[in-house]
């Protein structure tokens, strides 16, 4: 049996070789397919992981109130948009001081996303997000110091022109600078000390990253002045057990800050990073789908091509098959050769297709700052499906080779 194996091996490689064009061909419709299919695919999943690390770099014991929908409901049914209103300062620093609950608040808001930073003759490009925060963002955000020290209570209150800095404005706008801590930087037309560097979250980490700046959250709203600002409100409890309870005590204390009446619904949203991230992943596995479809509608074509080019081989080797069949090889054993042909082809333009698509996914993963991935699932899943496609394409030239007569094929020609 192995030896039979082995042998359709050898005839299947000399028939490639002999209509090496249209074999060519053939495997590049696959390698395409397959391109397509494991290189999304790979795309994807490097997305989700980076998607699950940066929110899971908030940590599972974290919750966030902030504004409901992104201060709009889009009004379905000719009803009228539901606009929420924005969490307040004044209303985030009364749940600050009322919440009970042993915890860690937070509160924090985005100052602007388009800060400019110099520092001497050293200019950033206007894409620094700039966050006001309070002496607790720390711990509840995930960020972690490398050099300096956080906040203080006082800083905070008073809105101190204090700074805490990502790591990427240190190699770039301050790389002439052995120690940072200390000088001075213009955010805008405002100076700030710097007091404290940030550990670097890598270059696909979402909320600001590593282009980031923390200022006191007092300084943020003088510095700062939004008519438009929202602030939104952390929470971490040391205890994951206790997070359901947490919440509803939250959700019940906001309440009544907003002056939510009991027959309305919340104006407000408590989410968890876990939560959040399931739901982005949820959207991006819909994209996962669309890429699936188009990478197998690819391999249809590509079996339909490989079905023709071995129905041409059957009826140009009609004579080879009757002498094959003269010298004692059974139907079963010519229909096994062809079946095994047509696998081979697709099998080499799936291992073409694969390493492109590998490489393909891990160019967007090197992107986010994930480094290489190898999507092993996929590439067996690749491999099996070129393995199917082979089957099915090459079934039917296959089964017409066996049935051919030896007497008939021997005189064709």
């Amino acid at each position: 049996m192995r030896l039979l194996f082995s042998e359709n091996i050898k005839v299947a490689f000399s028939s490639i070789k002999a209509n090496a064009l249209r074999t060519i061909l053939t495997a590049l419709i696959i390698a395409i397919g397959i391109w397509a299919l494991v290189g999304i695919l790979t795309a994807i999943d490097a997305l989700k992981f980076s998607i699950s690390s940066n929110f899971a770099g908030m940590g599972a014991n974290t919750f966030t109130v902030r504004n409901r929908g992104m201060n709009v409901h889009i009004g379905k049914k000719g009803k009228k948009a539901t606009i929420y209103p924005k969490i307040g300062y004044y209303e985030a620093k009364e749940f600050k001081e009322r919440f009970r609950f042993p915890a860690t608040v937070s509160i924090s808001t985005l100052a602007t996303f388009t800060g400019k930073l110099q520092y001497g003759s050293y200019k950033s490009n206007p894409n620094i997000q700039v966050f006001g925060v309070d002496e607790n963002y720390l711990v509840n955000s995930g960020y972690e110091l490398s050099k300096g020290r956080n906040f203080s209570s006082f800083e905070v209150l008073s809105g101190s022109s204090s700074v805490l800095i990502g790591s990427e404005i240190v190699s770039t706008v301050m790389k002439t600078e052995k120690n940072p801590i200390g000088k001075q930087i213009r955010i805008g037309s405002a100076k700030y000390t710097v007091v404290g560097i940030l550990k670097s979250k890598g270059s696909g980490s979402g909320f600001g990253g590593d282009k980031i700046c923390l200022v006191p959250v007092q300084n943020a709203r003088s510095t700062f002045p939004r008519q438009d600002a929202s602030f939104t409100i952390s929470v971490y409890i040391p205890a994951i057990n206790l997070m359901d309870a947490a919440m509803a005590e939250a959700t019940g204390l906001f309440r009544t800050i907003r002056k939510v009446a009991i027959t309305e619904e919340d104006n407000f949203e408590i989410i968890r990073p876990d939560t959040l991230a399931n739901m982005v992943i949820g959207m991006i596995s819909k994209v996962t789908i669309g890429a699936t479809l188009i990478g197998i509608i690819t391999l249809i074509g590509a079996a339909i091509g490989l079905m023709n080019i071995m129905l041409v081989s059957v009826t140009e080797r009609t004579r080879e098959i009757g002498i094959r069949k003269s010298l004692g090889a059974t139907s079963e054993l010519i229909r096994n050769q062809f079946l095994t042909e047509a696998v081979v082809i697709c099998l080499l333009g799936g291992a073409l297709g694969i390493v492109l698509g590998v490489g393909l996914g891990n160019i967007i993963s090197i992107q986010l700052g994930i480094g290489f991935y190898m999507p092993w699932k996929w590439v067996i899943g690749a491999t099996f499906l070129c393995v199917i496609v082979g089957l099915l394409s090459g079934f039917i030239p296959a089964s017409r080779a066996a049935k051919l007569d030896p007497i008939e094929s021997l005189r064709y020609e």
